[in-house]
């Protein structure tokens, strides 16, 4: 590789980077490539990882695996984590997994192997390897998984002159911490102080007397999607985890915390469109064909009621030719607002903000808009109709089909998804597929009806 081809200008992930970084690794050019990757940060190295085929990815890690450290491999995604680990030499994985939290090691750990899990596991210290072994006990997707065992205490009696020195002689602190956690002689949790508080008090001043009010803890057992909603409602940084006798077993950080609200909400907009809830652009084709297949078919039966509707109707559509031209535009608009009324409740439902004391509110807001919206397409495709086919009959029952599909697509928006989240279905897994199905079943049903009706 040419000298001046290697970029040193800006220490970022840029398309001209990641060409020079393929150019270097298929020279074989690990010098070139060493330069072109020490600069850039952890996640920057996890896209590039992501973003490269697996024969790249492989020559890549060949060539720089040595450099490969624990950030790195907590940032790449789940969906080639289990592949990159393959490729690394022993003793850089087992080097790589040595520094991270324990928090993070289970974070990779539950998605490998079990011989995979079990070569990380012998490369840590005692203590390590028994703390992530007690978290892995835990149910998946729990507080338990997601905490760090590595906390920061101290006795609720200390001063700040204590605490403070304790910590400076201490050589087992972890990396990042936000709070000192003040326990009693059992190690239950009585509150917790801030380290900016300790710094700016005076020496003599008493721990317990700067606790913060938003202490609160979490159960180990609690499901993460609720200590994301915790960190999230009450500004929390770090919260203290329990075991079923309120004894400290660990943190959760802020960090963690928002992770899983960004994974929540990840998920979320990928079941609404029906492609899985962990579809990634590494996936290969099978792996995506598998995750999306099933929804695909789901869609083909609600697509077929819908036709066995129409079905019914075929004589008036033979006769009628124009209404086998405005039938998509009823299908398409009631569809629409569907969706728009559902996503409003899902996020709603995500985020708790729907509840049962407003559920009438919301529902009687959606009908109105509803019927608000209905009205105004009515008009609208009343004259277009009335224009166009020179038929005013024509116009009047397009016109009403539009505000009767636009008010029941309202209501299916809000009531769907909450009867799923009440039956214990996530409601974001197939709420598109049942609303799309209401409003086509509904808006063929009565434009057609109608127009058999009145027209004939």
């Amino acid at each position: 590789m040419a000298e001046d081809e290697i970029i040193d200008v800006d220490d970022v992930l840029d398309t001209r980077r990641v060409a020079a970084i393929r150019e270097a690794v298929a020279a074989n050019d690990a010098t070139a490539v060493t330069e072109l990757m020490d600069p850039l940060h952890a996640a920057d190295i996890a896209d590039l990882l992501e973003q490269i085929g697996p024969s790249d990815r492989a020559a890549l890690i060949a060539l720089w695996s040595g450099e490969i450290d624990g950030e790195i491999l907590s940032e790449i995604s789940d969906g080639i984590r289990e592949e990159v680990i393959a490729l690394l030499p022993r003793d850089v994985l087992t080097g790589a997994m040595r520094e991270l939290e324990t928090d993070d090691v289970v974070d990779i750990l539950e998605d490998l192997e079990d011989d995979q899990q079990e070569a990380i596991l012998d490369a840590l210290e005692d203590a390590d390897r028994v703390a992530v072994e007690q978290a892995l006990a835990y149910p998946e997707y729990s507080a338990g998984r997601l905490m760090q065992r590595e906390v920061v205490v101290a006795p609720e009696h200390w001063t700040v002159g204590e605490a403070i020195d304790f910590l400076r002689s201490s050589d087992r602190l972890p990396d990042q911490f936000y709070h000192i956690i003040l326990v009693d002689p059992r190690m239950i949790p009585q509150g917790y102080v801030t380290l900016g508080r300790v710094l700016s008090a005076k020496r003599d001043a008493r721990l317990r007397d700067l606790v913060e009010d938003s202490f609160r803890t979490i159960r180990a057992t609690d499901p993460e999607a609720d200590v994301a909603y915790i960190f999230n409602q009450y500004h929390l940084i770090s919260c203290p985890v329990v075991d079923a006798a309120d004894r400290l077993v660990g943190v959760i950080t802020i960090d963690d915390a928002m992770n899983v609200l960004d994974e929540e909400h990840q998920e979320d907009m990928l079941r609404l469109a029906g492609v899985g809830d962990e579809s990634a652009i590494s996936d290969r084709v099978l792996e995506t064909t598998r995750q999306r297949l099933p929804w695909l078919f789901v869609n083909l039966m609600t697509a077929i009621l819908a036709s066995l509707v129409i079905a019914q109707f075929e004589d008036a559509i033979g006769r009628l030719v124009a209404l086998a031209v405005l039938m998509p535009i009823v299908a398409s608009m009631g569809g629409n607002a569907g969706t728009q009324s559902l996503t409003v409740a899902v996020r709603a439902l995500a985020t708790r903000d729907l509840t049962g004391a407003n559920m009438g509110r919301v529902i009687w807001r959606e009908t109105a808009v509803g019927v608000l919206n209905g009205l105004f397409f009515a008009v609208v495709m009343g004259v277009v109709s009335w224009v166009w086919f020179s038929d005013p009959m024509l116009g009047v029952v397009i016109g009403a089909a539009m505000i009767v599909n636009l008010l029941v697509a309202g209501m299916a928006g809000i009531l769907v998804p909450v009867m799923m989240e009440r039956a214990g279905v996530d409601p974001a897994l197939a709420s598109g597929t049942f609303v799309t199905t209401v409003t086509d079943v509904v808006g063929f049903f009565v434009f057609l009806g109608l127009a058999a009706m009145v027209l004939l």
